[in-house]
């Protein structure tokens, strides 16, 4: 279960393409420098349609991440913020799992996995 859902507390950066009961599909874009406040993800696969930089924030821990475009990874559930310490924009698509495969944000992971 999203509580901080991301198209709420950033709906500067993150919008919903379209869901069902299994997933949802979110875009997220935004400018060098540009921050998010703290959110929840689930499970999550993200797919880059730009190469970026970005630095995730979950409390004391930090996880600096550069991604090239067309690249797919897994997100693990988390709860984290984030800024874009690049000097390009961020485009993604994240399809978001529900119900069981959603996982927990408390999880303990970090940023994305390949």
């Amino acid at each position: 279960m999203i509580t901080d859902d991301p198209t709420l507390t950033n709906p500067d950066h993150y919008r919903t393409l379209w869901e069902n009961e299994f997933v949802r599909v979110l875009e997220y874009t935004d400018e060098p420098g540009d921050s998010t406040t703290p959110h929840d993800h689930p499970n999550t696969v993200m797919v880059t349609l730009s190469s970026f930089s970005r630095r995730l924030s979950a409390g004391e821990r930090t996880f600096d991440t550069q991604l090239p475009a067309g690249k797919a990874v897994w997100i693990a559930a988390q709860r984290h913020s984030g800024r874009n310490t690049g000097d390009t924009p961020t485009h993604t698509i994240l399809v978001e799992l529900k119900g069981v495969s959603a996982g927990d944000a408390g999880s303990g992971a970090l940023g994305p996995q390949s």
